[in-house]
C-alpha cells in the first residue's frame, strides 16, 4: 500500500519493536500515526519524543492512545486485578468472553472503539497477545480449585469465576472475532501482526523456563496461544472483503531499547533492596511459606545497577544478556531489522519473512482429482436414493443448523413447486399454503426434520413442531423467551420457516438467480460459474446447489483462496 498521506495505527507503539517501526514508517511520510500503549504515561512519552524528533511536522501527526485493547472501553484503564476483584465487572468480563458476540458486545470493546474512532488505513499490531493471555496462568488457579474439590470443599464463587476469566482459547477467539469485525467496519486496508514463537526461537529444551518444570507449561502455553493466533490470522486472510492480513514472527531475543544505570524495574515495580543478616537465618523445618518474611530487613532504597532494557522481555543484567544471546542459545535480532521487514511487507514487498503467505503456500488445497471423484460420489448417492426410495438431505452433523434448515426448505420447494422457474413465478401465499399441506401429509419427511433437531414454524407464525432434541436455541442460550426478535433469529439460524415472508425471500432469490444467468446467456467462456446450464435451465431444484449459492453469494461465505 502507499504509505504517504496515510493513517497508520501502531498497537504497542511505545514498545521496543513498535517504536522502531514508527521510526521506519516516518521515511514514507504518513499523514498521521496513532501510537498506543497500555499506560497513559507510555503513550504520551512516546508521542512527546516523536514530536521532538520530527519537530517540523504538525503536532497532530502523532496521536497518543492508551488502554487495554482486550476489554470494554469503560475498563481500558483498569488493571486486571481491579477487573477481577470486582464481582460485577468480573461476571461481565466472563460474559463478554464466553457469551455470544452480539453487536452490543462488539461495539463496547475498546479495540472496536479505537479503530472506528481513527479508521486507519493500516494497523500494525506489536502487542504480545500470547504473553498477555497465557501469563494469566490458568494452571495456578486451576490447581488451587482442584485441591479444594479434592478436600470435598465447595470452591468460592470468585475462585470459579477467576478460572473462567483466565481460559486462554476463549479469550483469544473473542479477541480475533472483535479484531476481524473492527478491521472490516473501519475499512482497514492492511493488518500486520508482529507475533512471537513464544520461546525466542528455541525448542522444548529451552533452559529459560520461569523456574518451573522444563519446559515450562506456562511458557508452552504462550507458544500455543501464539500458534493458535497465527492460524486464526491465516483464516482471517482467507476471508473475503476484509483487509490484507500478514504476520511477521521474530524467533530470537529482541534487543535492545537502551543501556544505562539506575533503579531496576520488574513487572512495573522498582525492586527494593532488602537483607537478612546471618544471625536471623531461618532453620530448615516445617513448610516453606512465601508470606513468612520474619527476619527480612527492608533497606528502604531501590536496587540500582547497570542494565540493558530489552523491551517487553524486561531489564537484563550484563551477564544475563550475555548468556541469553550467546550463539546456540536464544541469540538475537534487532528491532530495526524487524521494522525493515514490517514496513517492506506493508508496502507490498515480498520479504520471505511473512508467515501467513508461507502457510498459504504450504497447505494443501482442493485438487482436480477430488473434484472429478466428487461427481462420481454424488452419482452413487443419487443411485442409492432411487434404489431405496429415499431423499437424503442432511443430518446436522456438520453445523451450523442454518445449512440444514436451508437444505430442507429447498427440499420442500422441490416437492411443492418442482423447479426454480416455478418458484420464481408462484405467489408466496400459495407456497406457504402448499408447504403447510406438505408437512401435514408427509409424516416421514416431517419426522426426519424434527429428529435431526430442527423445529418447524407453521405458516400461521403462531404454532410450531419440535422433536425430542432442538439445536436452536442451544441449551446454553440464556434468553429463550419467545419474543418476535428471538423467533426471527431462531428461524434464520435453524428453524424451518413456513411463513409467507420466508417463501417471499425464496421467490426473490430464484428470480435473482434467473436474472443473473440471463446476463451470461450465450457466454461460453470460463468467466461465469453459475450459468443457466448449471441450474439445469431452471427446470429442477437441486437443494445442495441452492444452499451453496445462498452461503456463497448472499452471505459471503465463500473461500478467498481457490
Amino acid at each position: 500500500m502507499e504509505l504517504k498521506g496515510s493513517t497508520v495505527l501502531v498497537l504497542g507503539g511505545w514498545g521496543l519493536v513498535g517504536s522502531a517501526i514508527i521510526q521506519r514508517l516516518m521515511r514514507h511520510e504518513p499523514a498521521r500515526v496513532i501510537v498506543t500503549s497500555l499506560r497513559r504515561e507510555e503513550a504520551e512519552d512516546a508521542v512527546a519524543q516523536l514530536r521532538r524528533q520530527f519537530s517540523l511536522l504538525p503536532d497532530e501527526t502523532f496521536v497518543p492512545w492508551w488502554g487495554n485493547i482486550f476489554v470494554r472501553t469503560e475498563w481500558k484503564d483498569l488493571s486486571r486485578h481491579e477487573l477481577l476483584a470486582d464481582p460485577e465487572r468480573r461476571r461481565a468480563l466472563i460474559e463478554d468472553t464466553l457469551g455470544e458476540l452480539t453487536e452490543q458486545v462488539l461495539r463496547r470493546q475498546a479495540l472496536y472503539d479505537l479503530l472506528m474512532t481513527y479508521q486507519p488505513d493500516a494497523v500494525i499490531d506489536c502487542v504480545n497477545t500470547a504473553t498477555a493471555i497465557a501469563y494469566q496462568d490458568v494452571y495456578t488457579t486451576g490447581m488451587r480449585m482442584a485441591r479444594t474439590l479434592a478436600e470435598d470443599r465447595v470452591p468460592e464463587t470468585a475462585e470459579v469465576e477467576q478460572l473462567l476469566a483466565s481460559l486462554y482459547i476463549p479469550q483469544l477467539v473473542r479477541h480475533v472475532q472483535v479484531l476481524h469485525h473492527s478491521l472490516r467496519d473501519a475499512k482497514v486496508r492492511v493488518y500486520l501482526k508482529v507475533g512471537t514463537s513464544g520461546t525466542g526461537g528455541m525448542g522444548l529444551n529451552i533452559p529459560f523456563t520461569h523456574s518451573e518444570e522444563r519446559p515450562s507449561r506456562v511458557l508452552l502455553s504462550k507458544a500455543a496461544v501464539a500458534g493458535a493466533q497465527s492460524l486464526l490470522l491465516f483464516l482471517m486472510a482467507r476471508t473475503p472483503d476484509g483487509p490484507v492480513v500478514k504476520e511477521v514472527k521474530p524467533s530470537a531475543a529482541i534487543g535492545w531499547k537502551r543501556i544505562g544505570y539506575g533503579p531496576i524495574v520488574r513487572r512495573g515495580q522498582v525492586i527494593e533492596r532488602c537483607d537478612m543478616p546471618l544471625d536471623r537465618a531461618r532453620t530448615l523445618d516445617g513448610t516453606f511459606e512465601h508470606s513468612q518474611s520474619d527476619g527480612v530487613v527492608s533497606l528502604g532504597i531501590p536496587l540500582e545497577s547497570v542494565f540493558i532494557d530489552t523491551g517487553e522481555n524486561g531489564i537484563f543484567g550484563r551477564a544475563e544478556f550475555e548468556t541469553v544471546t550467546t550463539v546456540g542459545l536464544m541469540e538475537m535480532v534487532t528491532p530495526e531489522e524487524i521494522a525493515r521487514v514490517v514496513v517492506d511487507e506493508l508496502r507490498g514487498a515480498a520479504t520471505g519473512r511473512e508467515i501467513v503467505a508461507a502457510l498459504d503456500a504450504s497447505v494443501m488445497g482442493p485438487t482436480y482429482r477430488a473434484g472429478a471423484l466428487r461427481e462420481r460420489a454424488i452419482a452413487t448417492l443419487r443411485k442409492l436414493e432411487a434404489q431405496h426410495g429415499n431423499t437424503s438431505i442432511g443430518f446436522e452433523l456438520l453445523g451450523p443448523p442454518r445449512l440444514t434448515k436451508l437444505l430442507y426448505e429447498a427440499a420442500i420447494l422441490r416437492a411443492i413447486a418442482g423447479s426454480v422457474r416455478a418458484v420464481a413465478h408462484t405467489d408466496a401465499a400459495e407456497l406457504a399454503h402448499r408447504a403447510d399441506a406438505f408437512i401435514a401429509a408427509n409424516a416421514e419427511f416431517r419426522s426426519t426434520v424434527l429428529s435431526v433437531g430442527l423445529p418447524i414454524l407453521l405458516s400461521d407464525g403462531k404454532r410450531y413442531l419440535r422433536g425430542a432434541s432442538v439445536l436452536v436455541p442451544s441449551p446454553t442460550t440464556t434468553d429463550r423467551t419467545m419474543t418476535p426478535d428471538n423467533i426471527e433469529r431462531w428461524c434464520h439460524d435453524g428453524w424451518l420457516d413456513l411463513r409467507q415472508s420466508n417463501w417471499q425471500r425464496w421467490i426473490e432469490r430464484c428470480r435473482t438467480i434467473m436474472e443473473r444467468c440471463s446476463s451470461d446467456d450465450g457466454d461460453t467462456s470460463s468467466r461465469a460459474e453459475f450459468t443457466a446450464e448449471y441450474w439445469d435451465n431452471f427446470e429442477t431444484i437441486n437443494e445442495g446447489k441452492l444452499a451453496a449459492y445462498i452461503l456463497y453469494a448472499e452471505e459471503g461465505g465463500g473461500r478467498a483462496k481457490r
